[in-house]
C-alpha cells in the first residue's frame, strides 16, 4: 500500500521544511518538495493522509523502559502489551527494554524469559539490553555473543548491593570486554553502599515517609559514582552512557568529560525536568510515594531543572528517555508504607515523553530540531537502529508521527493508557497533541483510536553505536 502524506512541516534533527513524505509497504521511500511533479504524480494513485498544520516527526525512540519487570516483591504493572500501547498513543514507535541478569543467574535463561514475555506481545517495534547484574567469566563471554545477536549494549548498577551491584573491579572487566567487542556500557550511578547505610540510619531514626527515599540518595552520591565510572571507562577505553542523569553535580562530571574528548554519553527523563522532592516526593501522608524512584527527584531550590535544560540545549545530555517502570499505589507502592526502601522504585511516563518535551519547545528551551534529536535520531544512532529508526529519509522504516502544535491536551490517569492506577503528571496541561502515528508504514493510532494489535510490533537486531571513538 502506497501513502503520501501531504502538506506538513517535515521535522528533523537539522531543520524543518515543508514536505510530502511517500510511503510504499513498510519503508519511507521518497521526501518530495510539495507540488512537484513527483508529488503530484504520487497523489494519484496513493491513499493521502492531510498534515496541514501539522508538524511530521520521526516516531519516537525510548531506549530506557522497564516492561513487567521483576523488582523482587511485585512486577512493574505494564505488561509488552500495554506498556509498548501506551507508548505508541504517545508517539514513542520504538523501545529498548532490558533483560536483567540478577547475581547468581545465568544470562541466557534471562534474555531468553524476556524475549519469551515480549515476542508477539509488543505494538510497536522493540530492542533489549543485556543487564549484566553477576560479571564473572561466563558472562563476559556472553557479552561477546549477544553483540553478534543484536544486543549491543550493558546495564550495570553501582547501586543496589547483593542484588545487581557490581565493584569496581566487575565493572572494570566488563568495561574492558566492551572495548573489545564494541559494545556500550550503560551505568547506574549512584553509590549504593552508602546509600544503603544512610537509608538504614534514617529507618533508625524513624524517619520512614516517602520523602526520605530523596534524602539518603543524595546528590553527592551521584556526581560521586559519575566521576568514578567516568574514570573507570578512560581506563576501560570503553564508551559509558550514563542513565536517567538528575542532578547538577552529576551534569557537572559528565560535561567536563564531554569537553575533555571522553566518549560519555549521559540521558535524563522527563520527571527530572518537571518534578521535585518538595512538591511531588515530599508530599503530604503516603502520597510521595508515587514519585519514588531511583535516582529520585532533586530539590527545586538547587537549579537541577535549569542546569538539565541547559545540558539538554548543548548536548552536555544526549537523549530524552523515560525510565517507564510503573507501580500501581494500590497493592504496589503500598508495599513500603511503613518503611521507604520497600516501595517499588519507579515512574510511567512511556505515553507522555514526546508532549513533555515538546513544552520546552513552547517555552524556548530548546529548538523543534533539537526535540526530534532527543526524543528520536539520537537514540535510534546511540543504541545502532539509525537510520531504519529515527529519521525520515528514504530507506528508513515508515515510523511516522503527525503532531497538532495547535492541540491541547490534560494529562490524567482517567485518559492515559499506561496500566496504573494514578499519573505522576495528573493536571498538567500540554500544548500540543500526538495526532496521527504510523508504525512501519500501518496506521496504528489516529482519530483518537487505537488501530493497532500486540503483534505487529519486531524485533530489532541492533548494530553497535555510531558515537563510538
Amino acid at each position: 500500500m502506497t501513502t503520501l502524506i501531504s502538506g506538513g512541516k517535515v521535522i528533523s534533527a537539522t531543520g524543518a521544511d515543508l514536505a510530502d513524505v511517500l510511503v510504499d509497504g513498510e519503508k519511507i521511500v521518497a521526501v518530495l518538495q510539495p507540488g512537484s511533479d513527483i508529488a503530484k504524480s504520487a497523489a494519484e494513485s496513493a491513499e493521502i493522509i492531510d498534515a496541514t498544520g501539522k508538524y511530521v516527526i520521526p516516531g519516537g525512540v525510548d531506549v530506557h523502559t522497564h516492561m513487567e519487570t521483576d523488582v523482587g516483591p511485585t512486577v512493574s504493572s505494564d505488561t509488552f502489551e500495554s506498556g509498548t500501547t501506551a507508548a505508541a498513543w504517545g508517539g514513542t514507535t520504538t523501545i529498548v527494554d532490558f533483560a536483567t541478569q540478577g547475581f547468581g543467574e545465568q544470562v541466557r535463561e534471562s534474555l531468553d524469559a524476556t524475549m519469551a514475555r515480549a515476542e508477539g506481545n509488543c505494538a510497536i517495534d522493540f530492542g533489549v539490553h543485556m543487564v549484566i547484574g553477576d560479571v564473572n567469566e561466563t558472562s563476559l563471554s556472553e557479552m561477546d555473543k549477544l553483540v553478534d545477536e543484536g544486543i549491543s549494549s550493558f546495564k550495570l548498577f553501582m547501586a543496589y548491593p547483593g542484588r545487581l551491584l557490581s565493584d569496581d573491579r566487575q565493572i572494570l572487566l566488563a568495561m574492558q570486554q566492551c572495548a573489545g567487542n564494541g559494545g556500550m556500557i550503560m551505568m547506574h550511578a549512584e553509590n549504593g553502599i552508602a546509600i544503603d547505610l544512610l537509608a538504614e540510619q534514617a529507618v533508625a531514626r524513624g524517619e520512614t515517609d516517602p520523602v526520605n527515599h530523596g534524602y539518603v540518595r543524595r546528590e553527592a552520591l551521584e556526581s560521586e559514582a559519575t566521576f568514578r565510572a567516568i574514570k573507570l571507562a578512560e581506563v576501560g577505553a570503553a564508551p559509558l552512557y550514563i542513565v536517567h542523569l538528575s542532578s547538577s553535580g552529576a551534569l557537572e562530571q559528565v560535561s567536563r568529560a564531554r569537553h575533555d574528548g571522553a566518549n560519555v554519553f549521559a540521558e535524563t527523563c522527563p520527571q527530572y525536568l518537571y518534578l521535585s522532592l518538595e512538591d511531588h516526593l515530599g508530599a503530604p501522608g503516603f502520597e510521595g510515594a508515587k514519585y519514588v524512584c531511583s535516582t529520585p527527584l532533586r530539590s527545586k531550590h538547587e537549579h537541577h531543572h535549569r542546569d538539565l535544560w541547559n545540558g539538554l540545549r548543548t548536548n552536555a545530555l544526549s537523549v530524552i528517555a523515560t525510565d517507564h517502570c510503573p507501580f500501581c499505589m494500590n497493592d504496589q507502592k503500598d508495599l513500603g508504607v511503613d518503611d521507604f526502601r520497600s516501595i517499588p522504585n519507579g515512574i510511567g511516563g512511556v505515553e507522555h515523553r514526546i508532549d513533555l518535551i515538546y513544552q520546552g519547545v513552547v517555552t524556548g528551551e530548546i529548538s523543534l530540531s533539537r526535540w526530534v534529536e532527543l526524543c528520536a535520531t539520537t537514540p535510534a544512532r546511540m543504541f545502532g537502529m539509525y537510520p531504519q529508526k529515527g529519521t525520515i529519509q528514504p530507506g528508513a522504516d515508515a515510523d511516522i508521527v503527525l503532531y497538532d502544535p495547535n492541540a491541547t491536551t490534560t494529562i490524567s490517569a482517567d485518559t492515559h493508557h499506561m496500566n496504573m492506577d494514578y499519573s505522576a503528571y495528573e493536571g498538567i496541561t500540554i500544548d500540543g497533541k500526538v495526532e496521527t502515528v504510523m508504525s512501519r508504514g500501518t496506521v496504528i493510532v489516529s482519530n483518537d483510536t487505537f488501530h493497532g494489535s500486540a503483534s505487529h510490533g519486531r524485533y530489532i537486531r541492533r548494530g553497535l553505536s555510531q558515537y563510538l571513538n
